[in-house]
């Protein structure tokens, strides 16, 4: 295997260890309005992802820098095509660490509620906007000779790009519940619980709709036991919720994510970018890689760093794993 397939797997791993991680935590963020009752309630969900959020969005830092670093001109075409969603989507990630920082500086209602409502919309609107831009990625966007998009905004929210924000949505927000479900006491556990099992019912259908759709486009064997994967998993994870076993249920809902992300990656290989205009015209991860040197040096520095972040991520989960409830919420 190449060293730029190498990085093509590394870059797939960063992703998919991205949505599985920022997935819940994004899902909290929506969850913020659709499961919370009051205050305290909406303040217990925040904190069950408090300790690990901004952690979880290392993995976006490594994804973009290592796409930026093992195939520039990937990184180029994508950002410069999607300059105004990623823009939103950057504006959004800002917005929201403010949010979680600020609300707890003062206690008036008004204040806390502001930024309540700022949670809400900066998980709800990067939960969709990375559904279509995966979506670009794979069904094609247009890409003339030169690598250079030539399309319209418009041309980035196809009916198959809009499918992929609406499947991004309701898992992450269904991956979400049953964290919340996993994480807290109580009545909020209990609404968590029924709640995954609707928001399970809806990902499904329409994850099947869009893993078929991707499927028929550009799916081969690899694709289709990965697509099979995803929906056995998403199966296995709402019957789990519905026993009451939340830990099971969120490995399962994990498993999902892996397996789709993996999906759309083994469809779009050995492309990094299809251009729907020619297909020649396609980024590949060879006309789109860095140099062999450059990849070589990036090997070994991810060879060093990746096991100490990942043993410090971890650590960090085991420390924050007990359950919180309204109860272990202070009267404001």
């Amino acid at each position: 295997m190449e060293l730029h397939d190498v990085w093509f797997v590394l870059i797939a791993v960063l992703w998919i260890g991205y949505f599985f991680l920022e997935g819940f935590d994004f899902g909290i963020g929506v969850l913020t309005k659709l499961l919370a009752r009051d205050r305290k309630e909406r303040r217990v969900l925040i904190n069950t992802i408090g300790p690990v959020w901004d952690g979880n969005e290392v993995w976006l830092l490594s994804a973009v820098g290592g796409t930026f670093a093992a195939f520039p001109d990937w990184y180029a075409t994508l950002f410069s095509g999607f300059y105004l969603p990623t823009l939103l989507i950057l504006i959004c990630l800002i917005l929201r660490g403010v949010a979680f920082e600020y609300r707890a500086k003062r206690t008036e209602e008004k204040w806390q509620r502001n930024w309540e409502h700022t949670i809400f919309w900066t998980s709800l609107i990067p939960a969709v906007l990375w559904g279509v831009v995966f979506g670009n990625i794979v069904h094609g966007m247009k890409i003339d000779a030169h690598k250079e998009y030539v399309g319209s905004l418009g041309d980035l929210f196809s009916p198959y790009a809009i499918l992929g924000g609406l499947v991004t949505l309701t898992l992450f927000t269904f991956h979400g519940a049953v964290f919340a479900a996993l994480k807290t006491l109580g009545d909020i556990r209990d609404r968590a619980r029924k709640l995954a099992l609707v928001l399970g019912a809806v990902t499904a259908v329409v994850t099947l709709g869009f893993l078929l759709w991707t499927q028929a486009d550009n799916g081969d064997g690899k694709s289709l036991v990965a697509m099979i994967v995803a929906m056995a998993a998403l199966v296995v994870a709402i019957g789990a919720i519905a026993a009451g076993r939340e830990g099971w249920s969120f490995a399962f809902s994990g498993v999902t994510i892996v397996a789709a992300v993996s999906m759309l990656f083994l469809t779009l290989f050995p492309n990094v970018l299809a251009s729907s205009l020619n297909e020649t015209w396609s980024l590949t991860v060879t006309n789109a890689s860095s140099s062999p040197y450059t990849l070589k040096i990036m090997t070994w520095c991810a060879g060093i760093a990746t096991p100490i972040v990942l043993l410090y991520q971890g650590w960090t989960y085991w420390v924050f794993r007990k359950r919180i409830g309204t109860q272990h919420i202070a009267d404001a």
